[in-house]
């Protein structure tokens, strides 16, 4: 097992066109994750947000709910059209008054696979074995959950929201 990297896959029963804008429109990609941004997303710049409980499914509202108002940021790396999203971010940095500029971030992608019955979309996020070490194993396994849960939201979304 990668200490490094997380990958989840799922298959979404709906348009690639669908998911790229669930992916690729930053209101929409904050109601399903659980962030309000402050602008749109534009590949090599940075997006700031906060946390705001995700409005797809209560059970994960409630856990994000302890984290809502801390400052979220991401800084966007590629957008092809209905190929790739990716960004990339402080992994679990949600410590109240810890700085985590001078951190290593993580990348994470979203991949998209047009397929039979829908489209395959995997969720990598790469790059933990250069986090402090003092950070790195509960960055890791947050996030490892995390992504679990955030592949079936997008799914719930996209029946929500179709």
């Amino acid at each position: 097992m990668s200490t490094d990297r997380i990958e989840k896959e799922i298959l979404l029963h709906a348009p690639l066109q669908r998911v790229w804008r669930a992916l690729s429109d930053s209101a929409e990609f904050g109601r399903w994750f659980g962030v309000k941004f402050d602008g749109q997303f534009t590949p090599g710049a940075g997006i700031r947000g906060v946390i705001a409980p995700t409005t797809v499914n209560a059970d994960v509202a409630k856990a994000q709910k302890q984290y809502e108002g801390m400052p979220f940021e991401i800084t966007v790396e590629q957008m092809q059209p209905e190929r790739l999203f990716s960004f990339r971010w402080h992994p679990f940095a949600v410590e109240p008054g810890v700085d985590y500029s001078a951190e290593p971030a993580t990348l994470v992608e979203f991949a998209l696979e047009e397929v039979p019955n829908g489209v395959l979309l995997t969720v990598t996020e790469s790059g933990f074995d250069r986090i402090p070490l003092a950070r790195r194993l509960k960055a890791f396994t947050a996030n490892e959950q995390g992504w679990g849960m955030m592949v079936k939201l997008i799914e719930e979304y996209l029946v929500q929201a179709p």
